[in-house]
C-alpha cells in the first residue's frame, strides 16, 4: 500500500508540472486560512531562496480576494491548501483567482471536495498515523514547490529533494524517539500554564505560527502567539522573564543567526525555555543542499508529539472545540 501511495504522490506532481509547462510564470500565490496557511511558509521561503525570476506572495484567502493583487492575472501560479476542501474563503479563493486567468493548484485530503472541484488541478495528500512522511501535505507542496523551480526556471534541486523526502519517515520516528522523554516532560510541566509563546524565523516561522494558532490557542485554549525572532528585540523581549513560558524553534537554514540571537537572550532572563534544535537530529539520508529546507518538516513532527503530550496530560483532547464547527461565524 505504502508503494502505491508513493507511486500516486509522484503521478500527480507529474500531472501538475505537464500544466504549469503549458503557461510562462512570473509569480506564485500561496494563499490559505490557519495551518494550511502556516503550511505555505517554508514553500514560499524555498521560492523567494532559490527563483531566478518568479515572485512569490503569501495570503490568507479572504485577504487574498478583498486585495485583489494587482500583478494576479495570467501569469500568475495560485497554490491553494484546505484540509477538508471545504473552507468557503479557500474555495472563494480558487474560483477568484480562475476568473483572473490564473493558473489553480490545490492540495486537499479530500478528492472530491468542493475546493478540489474549483481548482484546475488537484493533489491529494494523506494524513494521519498510516501516512509516510513522503504522501503528507509538506512532502507534497515541497515536490510541487521545487519542481515548478525545475520546471519554470531549471532549477537543479527537485531530485534532491525528490529523495530527501523519501528518506524523510526514518529521519521522523528517530527525532521522535530521541524527543520522547522531552515531550512527556513538556506535557507534565506545562499543562497548567495559561499563555505559552513560539518563536522561530525564515522556513521554521510557520511551524511556530501552526503551534501558536493552531494547537495551543484552537485545540488546547492556552493563550499563545508566534512571535518571528528578527522582530523580538522590537518590543516582544520586553515580556520575557523567569515565569513567561517560550517554545523556541532553532532551524538549519539561513536565518539561524535570528533564532540564536533571540535564544542567547532568552536564556539570560528566562526559565521556562522549550527549546528545539534541528542540530540535534539525526538528517541520515537528507541531502546537504536542502537541509535547511527540511528541517522545519522535521521540527513540526517532533512538536506534534509535544502536542498529544500536552492534550493527554491535560486532559483536554486536540479534537476538542467550543466554537469551530458547531456554531456560525
Amino acid at each position: 500500500m505504502g508503494t502505491e501511495l508513493v507511486v500516486d504522490v509522484k503521478n500527480q506532481i507529474k500531472h501538475a508540472l505537464a500544466e504549469v509547462k503549458k503557461k510562462r510564470f512570473e509569480n506564485v500565490f500561496f494563499v490559505a486560512c490557519g495551518g494550511s496557511s502556516a503550511l505555505m511558509y517554508p514553500g514560499k521561503y524555498v521560492i523567494d531562496r532559490e527563483a531566478e525570476k518568479m515572485d512569490a506572495h503569501l495570503y490568507s484567502s479572504n485577504e487574498f480576494i478583498y486585495r485583489n493583487h494587482s500583478k494576479l492575472g495570467e501569469n500568475s501560479l495560485v497554490i491553494l491548501c484546505s484540509h477538508s476542501g471545504k473552507t468557503p474563503e479557500t474555495v472563494e479563493s480558487a474560483k477568484f483567482a480562475k476568473s483572473k486567468g490564473a493558473l489553480t493548484v490545490s492540495l486537499t485530503n479530500e478528492i472530491g471536495s468542493p475546493l478540489a472541484q474549483a481548482s484546475d488541478v488537484v493533489l491529494k495528500y494523506e494524513w494521519g498515523q498510516e501516512a509516510n512522511a513522503f504522501t503528507t501535505n509538506y512532502s507534497v507542496l515541497y515536490q510541487l514547490v521545487f519542481g515548478i523551480l525545475k520546471t519554470v526556471e531549471g532549477n537543479d534541486k527537485f531530485g534532491l529533494i525528490e529523495e530527501s523526502l523519501e528518506n524523510l519517515q526514518t529521519v521522523y520516528e528517530k527525532a521522535a524517539s530521541q524527543s520522547h522523554e522531552k515531550a512527556v516532560k513538556f506535557g507534565q510541566d506545562y499543562k497548567d500554564e495559561k499563555i505559552i509563546y513560539t518563536m522561530a524565523s525564515g522556513a521554521n516561522y510557520g511551524v511556530a505560527y501552526s503551534y501558536a494558532i493552531c494547537i495551543l490557542m484552537e485545540m488546547q485554549w492556552i493563550h499563545s502567539h508566534a512571535i518571528h525572532a528578527g522582530e523580538y528585540f522590537h518590543g516582544p523581549f520586553e515580556i520575557i522573564d523567569e515565569e513567561t513560558p517560550f517554545i523556541i524553534l532553532l532551524g538549519l537554514d539561513e536565518t539561524r543567526h535570528l533564532e540564536e540571537r533571540a535564544l542567547e537572550f532568552s536564556k539570560r532572563y528566562g526559565k521556562k525555555l522549550v527549546v528545539l534544535d534541528a542540530k540535534e537530529f539525526d538528517f541520515s539520508g537528507i541531502k546537504e543542499e536542502v537541509k535547511g529546507y527540511i528541517a522545519p518538516l522535521v521540527l513540526n513532527y517532533v512538536l506534534r508529539k509535544y502536542a498529544d503530550n500536552l492534550a493527554e496530560t491535560r486532559n483536554h483532547p486536540l479534537s476538542k472545540r467550543r466554537y469551530m464547527w458547531k456554531v456560525e461565524y
